[in-house]
C-alpha cells in the first residue's frame, strides 16, 4: 500500500505524531535532550507515538524517516507530521520506508503495513503532491524489478507500461517481433534468439502542450527482463540469481516519464524500451557470430553476456530519428560499474557538454542518488575495434564501463549521456529507505533534475 501525505491545517487525533524541529523550538522544550549529537527521539504512550527530530540534512532526514517506519506498528494508520522545511525530506524517506513487495506471500495481509496517510500540518500542497506522485512512480519502477520472469517477460512488461500510460496520458507503441524484424533491429533480435519469449520494443512519449524544449529528449532503458548470459553462461551463486533486475534501467526510464506526467512536468520526453531475456535455448546467438545493428553497423560478438548493449544500440540508433536535444540512457550494463565504484552511486559519462553533465551530478547530490563522473575519451573506442566486423562488443579486461559507454555512444548522432546503474538498482540486504530487492534508483534523479536544473 502507498500511504500518501496531505496537507491539514490541525491534529487528526492520529496515533503518531512527528515533530520536526529547529534548536529555537527544542529550546522551549525542556523535556527534550535533543542537541546536534542526538537528533532523534521518541516515546511510545498509551496514546500512541511522540517522535521529535532536531535536523537539516536532507538525507539524515530521510534515514530518521526510515528510523520511524521500522519502530511504527505495522497497523499504525495515519501520522501527524509538524514541520517545514525538513518535514518533506522526512516523509519523503518514511514513504519510500512504506514500500514492500508481498505479491507472492500467501501470508501477505498480516505482513502488510496498514499506514495510509501523513497530516503534514501546514505543509505546502505543491510539494506533497510532487512527493505522492515521485513516490507512486518509485513504487511501479520497484514493483519491476522485483517480478520474476514468470511473470514480467518482454511482452508482460510492454503492457505494464501500457496500462501506466493510459492512467497518465502517456502515449504508448508497442513494436512486436515482426515489426522489429522489418525494422533489422539486429542487436534486439540477436539477444533474443535463445528464448521461446519475443522481444517487445515499446515507445512512450509525453508531450506537454506547451514543452520547454523544442525538439524532444529522448531516454533509453535496458530492458533485458532476465539474463542467462546467453551461452558465455553466468555462474549461478550472486550472478545469474537476481538477473531478474537486469531490467532496472528499463523500470528507471518508464518510472521516470510516468513521474513526469503525474508532475505535469515543462518537457517533451521520448522514452524508448528495447526489451527481451537472454537465453542459452533454441537458435542462440554465439561468440564469434557477427550481427548487423539497426543502423547498419557489423558487430562481433565475443561474450553474449554483453547483450545489454547490443539492444541499447539499435534503440541509441533509432533515436536519432527524433533529431533529439538530449538524449540520456539509464542501465544495469556492467559489472565493472559495481566493482569501480560498488553500490553507492551510478557511473555518469556522455559526450553532452559539461554544464549538462555537472547537473545531473548535483541533481544526484541532493536526492542522493549520486553519480560518479568518468572520462569519456576517444582513446577508450580504440579497443573496441575488430579484425572482422566494424566493432567488436567487448573491450579489453579493464575500464570495462567505459568501453561499454563507447559501443553505446557510436550509435548516437546528438548530445549523449550514459547512465550504468548495476550497483545501486538492486539490493540483496536492506538498506535504509532504499528497502531490499528492486531500489527504483533514477527515477528520484531524473525528476530532480528535469524539474529544478534542465
Amino acid at each position: 500500500m502507498q500511504a500518501k501525505i496531505k496537507i491539514e491545517k490541525k491534529l487528526n487525533e492520529a496515533n503518531a505524531q512527528v515533530h520536526v524541529l529547529n534548536e529555537k523550538s527544542v529550546k522551549k522544550a525542556s523535556h527534550l535532550s535533543l542537541s546536534g549529537k542526538k537528533n532523534f527521539e521518541y516515546y511510545k504512550t498509551e496514546e500512541g507515538y511522540l517522535f521529535y527530530v532536531l535536523e537539516k540534512d536532507a538525507e539524515k532526514l530521510r534515514k530518521v524517516g526510515h528510523q520511524i517506519r521500522t519502530i511504527l506498528d505495522k497497523d499504525v494508520l495515519e501520522i501527524d507530521l509538524h514541520g517545514e522545511e525538513g518535514a518533506y525530506h522526512l516523509a519523503e524517506g518514511l514513504l519510500l520506508s512504506n514500500y514492500q513487495f508481498l505479491k507472492y506471500f500467501k501470508d501477505a495481509k498480516e505482513k502488510a503495513y496498514l499506514l495510509q496517510k501523513i497530516n503534514w500540518i501546514n505543509g505546502d500542497k505543491k510539494q506533497a503532491e510532487y512527493l505522492n506522485n515521485t513516490v507512486k512512480a518509485v513504487y511501479w519502477s520497484r514493483d519491476l524489478v522485483n517480478e520474476p520472469l514468470s511473470y514480467l517477460t518482454a511482452e508482460q512488461l510492454s503492457k505494464e507500461i501500457v496500462e501506466r500510460g493510459e492512467e497518465a496520458n502517456i502515449s504508448v507503441k508497442i513494436f512486436n517481433k515482426s515489426k522489429i524484424e522489418s525494422l533489422k533491429m539486429g542487436g534486439l533480435l540477436a539477444v533474443n534468439k535463445g528464448s521461446i519469449d519475443p522481444p517487445t520494443f515499446t515507445i512512450l512519449e509525453y508531450k506537454p502542450k506547451k514543452a520547454k524544449n523544442k525538439k524532444p529528449i529522448v531516454l533509453v532503458g535496458k530492458g533485458v527482463v532476465y539474463d542467462t548470459g546467453g551461452l558465455s553462461l553466468k555462474p549461478t551463486a550472486h550472478s545469474m540469481d537476481i538477473m531478474k533486475s537486469d531490467m532496472g534501467g528499463a523500470a528507471c526510464i518508464v518510472g521516470t516519464i510516468y513521474a513526469m506526467a503525474l508532475n505535469k512536468a515543462e518537457h517533451h520526453v521520448i522514452g524508448l524500451i528495447p526489451a527481451t531475456d537472454n537465453r542459452p535455448g533454441q537458435n542462440a546467438y554465439a561468440p564469434g557470430d557477427v550481427i548487423t545493428m539497426f543502423d547498419g553497423t557489423t558487430v562481433e560478438v565475443l561474450n553474449t553476456d554483453a547483450e545489454g548493449r547490443l539492444l541499447l544500440g539499435d534503440a541509441l540508433a533509432y533515436a536519432n530519428k527524433y533529431e533529439p536535444e538530449l538524449v540520456i540512457d539509464a542501465a544495469t550494463l556492467t559489472g565493472a560499474a559495481v566493482r569501480a565504484i560498488g553500490q553507492k552511486a551510478a557511473c555518469l559519462m556522455g559526450n553532452a557538454d559539461n554544464e549538462t553533465l555537472t547537473k545531473l551530478e548535483k541533481a544526484g547530490s541532493e536526492v542522493h542518488e549520486r553519480l560518479v563522473r568518468f572520462p569519456f575519451w576517444d582513446d577508450y573506442a580504440e579497443q573496441l575495434k575488430s579484425n572482422i566486423a566494424d566493432m567488436k562488443n567487448l573491450g579489453g579486461p579493464t575500464a570495462g564501463m567505459i568501453t561499454a559507454g563507447k559501443f553505446l555512444e557510436h550509435f548516437v548522432n546528438y548530445p549523449y549521456v550514459h547512465l550504468d546503474i548495476a550497483g545501486p538498482a538492486f539490493l540483496e540486504a536492506k538498506e535504509d529507505y532504499k528497502g531490499l530487492g528492486g531500489t527504483g534508483t533514477g527515477v528520484r534523479l531524473l525528476q530532480h533534475f528535469f524539474k529544478n536544473e534542465y
